[in-house]
């Protein structure tokens, strides 16, 4: 940073401060530094406001720093920057400020300016999954599957809307009054949503599913409760059979980590293209491609949805395509990459139930294909689908794989599904957790010969033998 004069960073005139936003608007795109000081707080060249809070000295501080200066500095020289000026704003008025408050009032203002402000810690915190944020004074988070409400708040309206807009900055992305909704990402992957005023009515809302840093595989989930070992050892073969794939279940029940952890089980040898909305999956495999799409920009143009990625990853010489999450049109051509060479492809749908899930599947079809007659589609997914898992996240906050069906064919206008796992509620234990185990069906598979081909027939019915631990 160049060196400052007497006053700190820089001084900035009263004068060129914009007025303070009406309470409930949302300001224009901007970092959060001296634009959001009040102009009764803002220090006069000419009169010298005595600060009698600390919300006062940190509007002072704030008037003397100069953005253009802040964006280039590192965050610990910020930090030692903001502290030296802390404490020389506080000699001059005669505030008495400990060390300790000095260090957080620096550590607020950094966070202002650079960070996600009240947000940090909650993203830090490994134990909570996501974070659900109804305006400035209310924040929820998720821990261990049950949702409670955080003491963490915002300043107003204006401290949240700066933070948001900043996320949304980072990708590219516009949040304000004019484009009111966006999708966005933080830089370690966690996806986030934002709504803004007017269409949210109680100040800016944040919906952030947080990336877990664990990685997550099978072993994990079996120590969890969310698999049996049986089933997980089914699940592997298939992956490595290269069977296709569909994950279904509700919002926040866990389709993204089973896919991630049915990713891993992929040979490193594969080719493999990813397709996502907001990129989460977390491959390991040298060879990967990850694709994303781009919403339109504010004309209404520019936009790249899911199908002309998936369209455009048939095209790459992929052996796997993984599309992150399938609710649209994209459905079509999803199959058509299964039924084409693409064997051990993998995706995720919203669905209840894996009966749902294949009418959801039918559905989407219909969406870009609406001359198709039910049969052919019908046809199209027996052929291309071997695999359903059904996660459910349950009233105790345990994830669990509920259903484990395969795809068997069509009978007349019906698609046969045979359960392979199936899991039963037997009760409850003192300790609030749920009781069940899992029916299991040894018979033999529709997609046997693939098993033989991989010299797995074998290992698949041992696995099943193992029967339906809880």
């Amino acid at each position: 940073m160049r060196a400052a004069p007497a006053g700190g960073f820089g001084r900035k005139p009263v004068e060129a401060l914009p007025a303070t936003a009406s309470p409930g608007a949302v300001p224009a795109p901007a970092p959060v530094t001296a634009a959001e000081v009040p102009r009764s707080a803002a220090p006069s060249p000419d009169v010298a406001a005595v600060p009698r809070s600390r919300a006062e000295l940190r509007a002072a501080c704030l008037a003397r720093i100069d953005p253009a200066g802040v964006a280039a500095l590192a965050p610990e020289v910020l930090m030692a920057e903001v502290e030296r000026l802390i404490a020389e704003i506080a000699d001059a008025q005669r505030i008495g400020l400990s060390e300790r408050e000095q260090r957080e009032l620096a550590a607020g203002l950094v966070d202002d300016m650079l960070g996600l402000g009240p947000l940090a810690p909650l993203l830090e915190d490994e134990g909570i999954t996501d974070i659900m944020v109804n305006g400035p004074y209310r924040v929820f988070v998720e821990q261990g599957g049950r949702v409670s409400q955080s003491p963490a708040r915002f300043r107003d309206n204006a401290h949240l809307a700066g933070i948001a807009q900043r996320i949304a900055a980072a990708v590219g992305r516009r949040i304000d009054e004019s484009s009111p909704m966006v999708d966005a990402r933080l830089a370690d992957g966690s996806r986030v949503n934002i709504v803004f005023p007017p269409l949210a009515l109680n100040g800016p809302c944040l919906s952030i599913r947080k990336f877990s840093k664990r990685k997550i595989d099978f072993e994990r989930m079996v120590s969890g409760g969310s698999v049996p070992p049986a089933m997980a050892r089914v699940l592997e073969i298939g992956a490595r059979c290269r069977l296709n794939v569909i994950v279904s279940g509700g919002t926040g029940s866990g389709k993204t980590t089973m896919l991630n952890a049915l990713s891993r089980l992929i040979d490193s040898s594969e080719r493999i293209v990813t397709v996502e909305d907001a990129a989460e999956l977390q491959l390991q495999q040298p060879h990967v491609v990850r694709l994303e799409t781009r919403p339109a920009n504010l004309e209404g143009r520019g936009e790249i949805n899911q199908r002309d990625l998936v369209r455009n990853a048939l095209r790459m010489r992929p052996d796997r395509i993984i599309l992150g999450e399938c609710r649209g049109a994209e459905a079509f051509d999803m199959l058509q990459a299964m039924n084409t060479g693409h064997d051990g492809s993998m995706s995720t749908i919203h669905a209840n139930n894996t009966r749902d899930a294949v009418t959801r599947i039918e559905n989407m079809v219909l969406m870009g294909q609406a001359n198709l007659p039910a049969r052919a589609i019908r046809t199209q997914i027996t052929s291309a689908v071997d695999l359903i898992v059904q996660v459910e996240r349950m009233r105790d906050g345990v994830r669990r794989v509920t259903q484990l069906t395969e795809v068997q064919g069509l009978e007349g206008e019906v698609v046969i599904l045979h359960d392979i796992f199936q899991w039963s509620y037997e009760g409850e234990e003192a300790d609030g957790k749920l009781r069940g185990s899992y029916r299991v069906s040894r018979a033999r598979p529709a997609f046997s010969p693939r098993l033989a081909y991989f010299e797995l027939e074998r290992a698949w019915m041992t696995a099943l033998s193992a029967g339906g631990e809880p």
